[in-house]
């Protein structure tokens, strides 16, 4: 089998979303998705990209990590890197995003060799796809699709059985019926026991993020406020994290590889 992977893009940010948000992180995006969610900010990483090894893409997180690169010491102390081959990064983070990273094959053993070098390594997935064979140190960040999502019944529902505490499942909240079906989700399957969890306002997008390939908004749906989104969270006393999406504040909404 090839080593290689369809990527898009690869960069150094702030992590915008998750219980992480706000630390260093190299994102990996890789290419394609076979869902079109009526939300989606990232369509171009649809069909652009271009296959690199997997060494080339462990060379490039390596050059990005250089400058965060620590030792630490038997004693726990941290030394220079140049003193040791045994390193560790406890920053910045790894994240494989996309597009859907699980539709290519070779994100697994990537997201193993990232693992064996020392990273905290993120994996955002759409939930549609076996989570099951991910390597057990990554970080599993796991959307539950809402109906206003247009793709609520790609829902891979036995992945729940497979998550961890150091897990997350995301809701993206675009709509009132979404916060009602996602509260009811979360009561029925007692989801506050599995791990953290996050409603994560749906951003408008802007006319440059807009692909005639997104599912629509289901019709009858109301359009939720990130006010009314996280006053209805205080009011019900959910147990989530609420959530905006960092980058988008610091940087233009449409602004890539940041």
């Amino acid at each position: 089998m090839s080593d290689t992977l369809v990527v898009n893009e690869i960069y150094l940010s702030l992590q915008g979303e998750s219980t992480f948000a706000g630390l260093p992180c190299i994102f990996i995006r890789l290419a394609a998705c076979d869902l079109r969610c009526s939300y989606c900010d990232t369509a171009y990483a649809f069909t652009e990209g271009e296959k690199q090894t997997l060494g080339q893409v462990q060379a490039a997180v390596h050059r990005l990590a250089g400058p965060f690169k620590r030792v630490r010491s038997a004693e726990g102390g941290v030394r220079n890197a140049s003193e040791s081959r045994h390193a560790r990064y406890d920053l910045p983070l790894v994240e494989l995003t996309g597009g859907e990273p699980l539709l290519q094959k070779n994100s697994l053993p990537l997201m193993r060799a990232l693992c064996d070098d020392g990273f905290t390594v993120l994996l955002e997935t759409s939930g549609a796809h076996d989570i099951a064979p991910v390597d057990p140190r990554v970080k599993r960040i796991m959307d539950l699709k809402c109906p206003g999502s247009g793709e609520a019944s790609r829902n891979r529902w036995e992945n729940l059985s497979c998550l961890k505490g150091s897990d997350e499942i995301k809701f993206v909240i675009a709509t009132v019926e979404d916060y009602e079906w996602a509260k009811q989700c979360i009561a029925e399957h007692k989801l506050d026991a599995l791990c953290p969890l996050l409603f994560s306002w749906a951003h408008p997008l802007g006319p440059e993020q807009q692909s005639k390939s997104l599912k629509k908004l289901p019709a009858g749906q109301t359009p939720i406020s990130r006010r009314d989104l996280a006053e209805r969270i205080m009011a019900d006393a959910l147990p989530v994290r609420f959530q905006v999406q960092l980058h988008k504040v610091i940087w233009a909404p449409e602004q890539r590889g940041v």
